[in-house]
């Protein structure tokens, strides 16, 4: 008898035995974005990629869970709060907004923001050094000065450069401040109209019709969400658009010299994986994308009243037809 109780028993610490290893490797991570188009999602699936690389994959070893904020800051706030309830091993916040949101929230759990121009002047980081908070990420901050180089090839004569922009949105006022001051040095003015809302884009890029020689944008997330609308104006009105973000030249900008989203994405991947295996966040130094690309489109040049040069098209990454 005893050895008919104790069989069980012996079969159920085994058991045990070889599942509790399993959920110790559990890992847990809750991605955010303030809105979702072609470059923020590009940055969700290349974390995903990183993160399946270095032997985290969702379903297995990790809890994996996405949210949008649908370009709403209200919203992006409940969700941090919502994440930051669930505890998990690092959340991942894509774009200026979500970040702000979920830093403001937590003190305790790691975060990694992604697709934020520039994360000290939105107060995510107190500078590029390693934060010694729960902060860290990869910024996709660019040279403005080779956005410059670009527009001057396309449009050559190019003196007032119209941008329409969310002021609400602390990376694209950021680069407002920067061309301000740049664009006097290259005998440029800079044009503004304001876009609080994605509904708001193409009453302000109307605004901007005898305005402006070219309208350049920058990673606005209301901009680029409603960038057919920005194409439309600049159809109709013969506007060259010229874009940082690469994803918008498939849309209909003309050109774009740009990070590559995806590879975004599976730099702040790594960088998860890094605070998966242990290292804490506060410890990993903020990147930088280093990796630009430039693509261009012919046939939005042509309906925008500009034709691209040769030599700009065999230098291009991608040419989109």
């Amino acid at each position: 008898m005893k050895q008919m109780s104790w069989a069980p028993l012996g079969a159920l610490a085994l058991a045990l035995a070889a599942i509790a290893p399993v959920h110790a490797q559990q890992k847990s991570v809750a991605v955010t974005a303030i809105v979702e188009h072609p470059a923020l999602d590009a940055v969700r699936d290349g974390v995903q990629a990183a993160l399946k690389d270095a032997g985290f994959e969702s379903g297995k070893n990790l809890k994996w869970q996405y949210q949008s904020a649908q370009g709403n800051t209200g919203t992006a706030a409940q969700i941090a709060r919502k994440f930051i309830g669930d505890k998990p091993d690092a959340i991942v916040a894509i774009a200026t907004p979500s970040a702000q949101a979920v830093i403001a929230a937590t003190k305790n759990v790691p975060v990694v923001f992604s697709a934020v121009t520039d994360p000290v002047a939105a107060k995510l980081v107190p500078s590029w050094e390693p934060s010694h908070t729960n902060v860290t990420g990869v910024s996709d901050l660019l040279a403005l000065d080779k956005q410059m180089e670009l527009i001057k090839q396309v449009v050559p004569n190019a003196k007032r450069i119209g941008m329409v922009y969310n002021p609400g949105e602390a990376n694209s006022v950021v680069v407002v401040k920067e061309m301000q001051k740049l664009l006097p040095t290259l005998g440029m003015t800079l044009v503004e109209a304001a876009a609080p809302r994605s509904v708001d884009v193409g009453s302000a890029a109307r605004s901007l019709i005898g305005k402006v020689d070219v309208i350049y944008t920058n990673t606005d997330n209301n901009v680029v969400s409603a960038y057919e609308a920005l194409v439309k104006v600049g159809q109709e009105a013969k506007i060259p658009l010229i874009a940082s973000d690469t994803d918008s030249v498939k849309r209909g900008a003309i050109a774009a010299f740009g990070i590559n989203y995806r590879d975004l994405g599976e730099q702040t991947g790594r960088m998860v994986a890094r605070i998966l295996k242990g290292e804490k966040a506060g410890d990993i130094k903020p990147e930088v994308s280093t990796k630009m690309e430039l693509f261009v489109n012919p046939g939005a040049a042509e309906r925008q009243g500009v034709k691209l040069s040769d030599a700009l098209i065999k230098s291009a990454a991608q040419v989109v037809q």
